[in-house]
């Protein structure tokens, strides 16, 4: 299997700048594969019928911060303007970040964020550069940390919203509401789990009244998410690592879904990552803390999770090679012409699936 099969076209007009409002009235297509009409044209807020009494929804709980930061680097008395998208806290004060342009930046220039220009006095948060690394990597120490580094990092910086979305149009009030699930609760990605944006309290409570319970999870997505593989061999690929939280009590209501004979459902990839990680080969779930960087892709065998809802993805990605990996690549290639023919909005902002694995009778 090589890189180009993972390949695509998508019209430039298809890529969402915003998302749809209310949010689960996003287009939703339903994929079957093994069916002799394997895709059907539906909404999310068609859920409630789509899935049936004692199926279980796995959402990511995550919270997205303003991982987005705009500074001044300043060296030898001249500046220069620098852009970073926070993706790894590595301790309370340092973070690994993606910088644009890194070509203007060396181990030992101090950045500015904030208001004033680039003087020791004129930042309002400052940041070291102690180490460069590949593709634009660099890794940050700021002079505030836990706490006070928290709350300047949510002051001056911005929703770090995807490359396709960024160049654009700039991230505004808006998005500082519409790129956060209504369920966000523990700070830490930089960026959206995608998939649970198309979800409202009305749609869960919905779900609930007919016997379709969510569960929540933890898992911080970084920026790596939006990395195109590189690799023509995509076993090459390295994935970047994320940290994620699986609880004991969560474990076991997941655990109960399957033994009632209920599916379970993850709302995004991330999701699904998190759990396919924390569930052993007989498909039963433990808990679990830590980083993954677990990489699916055609030939994973899938153990614990039924369906995934998930948005549209970007080509010769990770994340198409996952929904490839559940459903089939052939059968995902025809879903996202079929998508493009009949108008979906595309990525992080775009429409949503709901997939059915490959292997399963019709």
């Amino acid at each position: 299997m090589r890189l180009s099969d993972f390949e695509f076209d998508l019209p430039s007009d298809r890529i969402a700048l915003r998302p749809a409002r209310p949010r689960d009235s996003a287009r939703l297509l339903c994929v079957t594969p093994n069916c002799e009409n394997p895709f059907q044209d539906k909404r999310v807020s068609d859920l409630s019928d789509l899935l049936l009494a004692g199926d279980g929804l796995v959402l990511n709980d995550t919270r997205v911060i303003q991982a987005a930061l705009s500074g001044l680097r300043d060296r030898d008395g001249v500046s220069a303007a620098v852009s970073f998208t926070l993706h790894k806290r590595i301790d309370a004060s340092r973070w690994r970040a993606l910088a644009r342009p890194a070509k203007r930046l060396a181990a030992g220039d101090r950045i500015a964020f904030g208001a004033g220009p680039a003087t020791p006095d004129g930042g309002a948060l400052w940041a070291e550069v102690t180490e460069r690394g590949e593709g634009g990597e660099v890794t940050l120490e700021f002079d505030a940390a836990d706490t006070d580094l928290d709350e300047k990092i949510a002051k001056y910086g911005a929703m770090p919203l995807p490359p396709y979305i960024a160049s654009k149009r700039p991230a505004d009030r808006e998005d500082r509401d519409d790129y956060q699930t209504v369920f966000a609760a523990h700070e830490g990605a930089v960026a959206a789990p995608t998939a649970g944006l198309h979800f409202t309290a009305d749609l869960l409570a919905a779900l609930a009244a007919r016997g379709i319970n969510h569960h929540f999870v933890t898992l911080h997505v970084g920026a790596g998410t939006f990395l195109p593989v590189k690799e023509d061999d995509p076993a090459k690929h390295d994935i970047h690592a994320e940290w994620g939280e699986v609880t004991a009590q969560t474990a076991e209501a997941l655990n109960a879904v399957r033994a009632r004979g209920g599916r379970l459902v993850a709302v995004g990839t991330t999701a699904l990552r998190l759990i396919e990680s924390a569930a052993r080969p007989d498909g039963t779930i433990e808990a679990f803390g830590g980083e993954t960087d677990l990489f699916i892709r055609p030939g994973y065998k899938f153990k614990a999770i039924d369906r995934l809802i998930t948005n549209f993805h970007l080509p010769r990605t990770t994340l198409f090679m996952l929904v490839s990996a559940f459903s089939g690549l052939e059968v995902m290639q025809r879903a996202y012409a079929h998508a493009v023919a009949e108008g979906y909005r595309f990525f992080s902002y775009g429409d949503a699936c709901l997939l059915a694995p490959a292997g399963e009778a019709s």
